[in-house]
């Protein structure tokens, strides 16, 4: 009877030890989520090859990208702590930060690093007839959807033009995917879109129908850029996409992914070291998912509107980044 009794005892201090243990494992582990994009731009397969870098390499970590409204929305998940880190542009994520519009107050965000400049595309078709952006009065235009950093974007593009956006186009919030079938439907005449090149959106227009990327006025970008100091001038180079032989001068932004500033310091350093270390070598190499993350370089990740994360700051130095 007490030998039963010793077995039974023994028995469940096991099983309450092996619980115990899968519990403190439990605890350990880290689950963070990346808010990215929609598809069609970068975003969307770069937060993907991201989120696996950073499960795949970093014990105890678990990582899941979603799929989201970009710079606008992803703001304000990582601000408001419904998300751990978020690609964002730059001018967003600053305007978060400071609580300027379209934002209704300051988000405590800050930069794990900056990814890369992207340029805004203004694409059309050659039989729209429109070359330059005073062609587009009178015009139906997609700008992206509503709180998407690119809509945001285009409408200063538009209006530092001179439009009035209510009375001298006609404005269409499709996301990326509806802004191809519906230029390629003709239901819309011209569409922004804001990612680094080549953008899979703008090559899969090209595939079917002879696009135009409209360029920036030498004047209006010099315009733009000095009342909107984070905005920079990026040309895409002739050839970039199929028929488009000539430089297209584009105005751009910074894309930063962005974490609370909350975040553990040391969670910040792992997160960033893993992707660094897998941008172009390894299993998981960015490089294999989308050919910008070719910029992604401790010495551009540095250059952002946001200041670092004390936890992704500590990598850079350690990657002699900082001049």
């Amino acid at each position: 009877m007490k030998r039963s009794m010793i077995t039974v005892l023994a028995v469940l201090m096991a099983a309450s030890l092996g619980f115990a243990v899968q519990t403190f494992a439990a605890e350990k582990k880290i689950f963070l989520t990346l808010a990215s994009g929609s598809p069609g731009g970068a975003y969307y397969p770069l937060g993907g090859g991201m989120s696996v870098i950073v499960q795949k390499t970093v014990e105890g970590f678990r990582c899941a990208a979603e799929s989201t409204g970009a710079s606008v929305e992803n703001s304000r998940l990582v601000g408001n702590g419904d998300s751990d880190m978020g690609m964002v542009m730059g001018s967003v994520g600053y305007n978060a930060s400071q609580g300027k519009a379209p934002f209704e107050k300051k988000y405590d965000v800050v930069a794990l690093f900056q990814m890369y400049p992207a340029p805004q595309h203004l694409v059309t078709t050659a039989q729209s007839g429109i070359k330059s952006i005073a062609d587009l009065k009178g015009k139906k235009v997609s700008i992206d959807v509503p709180g998407s950093g690119c809509s945001t974007m285009a409408k200063i593009i538009l209006e530092e033009a001179g439009f009035n956006l209510e009375k001298d186009l006609t404005i269409a919030n499709l996301s990326q995917t509806e802004s191809v079938q519906a230029l390629k439907d003709g239901v819309v005449d011209a569409v922004f879109f804001n990612f680094a090149y080549p953008g899979s959106a703008v090559m899969d227009l090209a595939a079917t129908r002879d696009i135009v990327l409209v360029p920036v006025d030498q004047k209006l970008a010099d315009k733009i850029v000095k009342k909107h100091p984070y905005y920079v001038k990026i040309v895409i180079p002739g050839k970039t996409y199929s028929k488009v032989d000539q430089d297209v001068l584009c105005l751009g932004d910074s894309n930063v992914m962005i974490a609370n500033k909350n975040m553990k310091d040391d969670v910040a350093y792992k997160v960033v070291k893993a992707i660094y270390s897998n941008v172009k070598e390894g299993k998981y190499a960015l490089i294999n998912v989308h050919p910008v993350a070719a910029q992604l370089t401790p010495q551009n990740a540095v250059n952002s509107p946001l200041p670092l994360h004390p936890g992704a700051a500590k990598y850079f130095k350690e990657v002699g980044a900082f001049k």
